[in-house]
C-alpha cells in the first residue's frame, strides 16, 4: 500500500518566485526524513527539517528570529498552531482546522503560494511609494520652517502668510495623490524594504537644507534686486515654494518619464498652474478657515486615493 502526498503543480514555481524576492523557504515536517527530503527535492528546496515534534516547531521559529530574520509560517494543522503564533506572520488557509485559522494572521482563500508572491510584491510597492510621500513631505516642511526661522528675524514683515502656507500644502498634495499609482523600480521589489529612520532624517536634512538655500537666494533676489514690497515678496516665495516642493517628487523617482505613473507629471503641472492662478485671481487672500479646510480636504483625498489604489 502506497500513500502519496501529491504536490500542487504550481508549488515549485511559486517557491522559485519567492526566492527571486529574497525570501528563503524551508520545510518543517513531522514526517520521517526520507519522505520529507523526497518532497523537498521535488519542490526545489535546499533546507528541510524532518521528524520535528509539534512543540519543537515553535522553537525552530524562535531560533530563526534570533538570527535577525523575519519569519512567516504557513500551516493548516493543529500541530502548526504554536508555530503560527510564534511567527512574525502566521499564514493559514480557510480549509484549515479552527485552531490553525485562529492562530494565523492571514487566511488564504485559495491554497496557492503564488498569492503570497503577489502579496509581497504589492506590499513592497505600497511601502516604496509611501516612503516617497513621507520623504517629500518631511523635507519640504523642514525646509520651509527653517527658511521662515532664518528670515523672520530679519524682515520687517512676515515672509509668508498662514493662508499661503496652507495653500502651498494644498497645491503640493495634488501631484502627491498620484504617488500611490507610481511605478516602482524592480530592485525595490527584489529585496525587503525596511523603515530606516536615520535615512529619513538624513534625507530631510539634506533636501530640506537645499530647499532653504534656494529660498534664501529667492529672498535676496526679491529684497535686494527688486526691493519687493510685502505683497510681491510673499507672491514670489509662494511660487518658489510650490515649484521646489513638487520638483522633489521627480527627484525621488526614476526614470523621469516612466511607462506608467504619468499622472504625477500631469498633476505636477496642474499644481504649478494652480499656484499662478491663485496669484492672478487673489486666491491667496482666502480666509484662513477656507484655506485650512482646503488643506484638510487635500490630505483626506491623498489618504483615500492611496487606499483605493
Amino acid at each position: 500500500v502506497l500513500f502519496e502526498d501529491t504536490l500542487r503543480p504550481t508549488a515549485p514555481q511559486a517557491i522559485a518566485a519567492l526566492k527571486t524576492l529574497g525570501i528563503r523557504t524551508l520545510m518543517l515536517s513531522g514526517d520521517n526524513r526520507q519522505s520529507a527530503e523526497t518532497i523537498a527535492r521535488e519542490l526545489g528546496l535546499d533546507d528541510v527539517r524532518a521528524e520535528v515534534l509539534p512543540e519543537h516547531k515553535a522553537d525552530e521559529i524562535h531560533a530563526l528570529q534570533q538570527q535577525g530574520l523575519r519569519v512567516a509560517m504557513v500551516g493548516d494543522g493543529i500541530n502548526d498552531a504554536p508555530a503560527l503564533k510564534a511567527a512574525d506572520v502566521g499564514i493559514s488557509v480557510d480549509q484549515a482546522v479552527d485552531v490553525a485559522r485562529e492562530s494565523a494572521d492571514v487566511i488564504l482563500l485559495r491554497p496557492d503560494l503564488a498569492v503570497l508572491r503577489r502579496g509581497v510584491e504589492d506590499g513592497r510597492r505600497t511601502f516604496a511609494n509611501t516612503i516617497k510621500y513621507i520623504f517629500t513631505t518631511t523635507s519640504a516642511n523642514f525646509g520651509n520652517m527653517l527658511s521662515l526661522a532664518l528670515v523672520s528675524g530679519i524682515l520687517p514683515f512676515l515672509p509668508l502668510l498662514a493662508t499661503q502656507i496652507l495653500l502651498v500644502n494644498f497645491l503640493s498634495d495634488i501631484p502627491a495623490t498620484t504617488i500611490a499609482t507610481d511605478r516602482v523600480d524592480r530592485e525595490q521589489l527584489e529585496r525587503p524594504l525596511r523603515w530606516e529612520l536615520d535615512r529619513l532624517r538624513g534625507f530631510m536634512l539634506r533636501f530640506g537644507g537645499l530647499s532653504s538655500v534656494f529660498d534664501l537666494a529667492t529672498f535676496g533676489l526679491l529684497w535686494f534686486g527688486f526691493a519687493a514690497e510685502p505683497a510681491l515678496f510673499r507672491s514670489g516665495w509662494f511660487l518658489e515654494s510650490i515649484a521646489t516642493e513638487i520638483t522633489v517628487l521627480l527627484v525621488l523617482r526614476r526614470p523621469l518619464l516612466p511607462r506608467k505613473g504619468m499622472g504625477l507629471l500631469v498633476f505636477r503641472g496642474l499644481a504649478g498652474f494652480g499656484g499662478i492662478a491663485c496669484l492672478f485671481y487673489g486666491a491667496i487672500h482666502l480666509p484662513l478657515a477656507v484655506a485650512t479646510l482646503l488643506n484638510w480636504c487635500s490630505l483626506l483625498f491623498v489618504i483615500v486615493f492611496s487606499g483605493v489604489f
